[in-house]
C-alpha cells in the first residue's frame, strides 16, 4: 500500500511577516541600511526569495516594517519603566537616565546601533518620519510624568543627541558628564517662569 503523503502545513501569512521582519532586523545589524537587501533577508529568516518580496515589495517596506516593530518595541519598555516608577525625585530621575544611557555605550550598544541606524533612515525617506515623530513622542511622554513639558522637550533632545554623540563618536561621554548634563536640565530652576501645568503642582 503505497504511502499516505505527509498533510501540507497551512502557511501563517502572520507569522512569516514577523519572521521576516525580525530577520530585516538582524541584517541591518549586521551589514547596516547599504547592506539590507531581500536575498539577505530571506537567508537569514530561511524562507524562499519570494515570499520577501510578497510581503514587502520594496526595500523601504522592509525598513519602515523594522522600524515600527522596533518603535512598538520602545514604547512598551518605556511605558513599563514609567509604571514601576511612579515617583522620582530629581536625583534619581537624573541617574537612571544616566544608567540608561550610559548602557547605550555598552551592554546595550548593538541594539541602540540598530535603532539608530532605522531612526536614521528617515533622513531620506519621508514616509518612515512620521514613526520618528511618535519615538520623539513616545520619549517626551515618559518624561512628563515627572517634569513640565518644556523641560521633557529639552531632556529627550538632550538624551538624543547624547547617544547619538556617543555611538558614532570615538569616545562615548562619560557618566560624569552625561549625569552633569541631564542635572542641569532637570532641575529646577527658579529663575525661569512658572512651566505650564506645574503652576498648581
Amino acid at each position: 500500500m503505497p504511502a499516505q503523503p505527509s498533510p501540507r502545513r497551512r502557511r501563517d501569512p502572520e507569522r512569516r511577516i514577523a519572521d521576516i521582519t525580525a530577520a530585516t532586523e538582524r541584517v541591518i545589524a549586521a551589514r547596516g541600511i547599504e547592506g539590507l537587501t531581500h536575498r539577505a533577508v530571506a537567508e537569514e529568516a530561511g524562507v524562499p526569495l519570494g515570499a520577501t518580496t510578497y510581503h514587502f515589495a520594496t526595500k523601504d517596506d522592509l525598513i519602515h516594517a523594522a522600524l515600527q516593530q522596533a518603535y512598538e518595541r520602545y514604547e512598551t519598555l518605556l511605558k513599563d519603566w514609567v509604571a514601576r516608577r511612579p515617583d522620582l525625585t530629581t536625583n534619581q530621575h537624573v541617574v537612571l537616565l544616566t544608567d540608561i544611557l550610559v548602557d547605550c555605550f555598552g551592554a546595550n550598544r548593538d541594539y541602540q546601533v540598530l535603532e539608530y541606524e532605522l531612526y536614521l533612515a528617515a533622513l531620506r525617506r519621508p514616509n518612515l518620519r512620521p514613526l520618528v515623530d511618535k519615538y520623539v513622542e513616545a520619549t517626551v511622554n515618559a518624561l512628563l510624568p515627572y517634569v513640565d513639558p518644556s523641560t521633557a522637550r529639552a531632556a529627550a533632545a538632550a538624551m538624543d543627541g547624547l547617544t547619538l554623540r556617543g555611538l558614532a563618536g570615538s569616545r562615548p561621554p562619560s557618566r560624569a558628564e552625561v549625569e552633569d548634563i541631564l542635572r542641569r536640565i532637570l532641575t529646577p530652576n527658579p529663575a525661569l517662569p512658572t512651566p505650564p501645568g506645574k503652576a498648581d503642582s
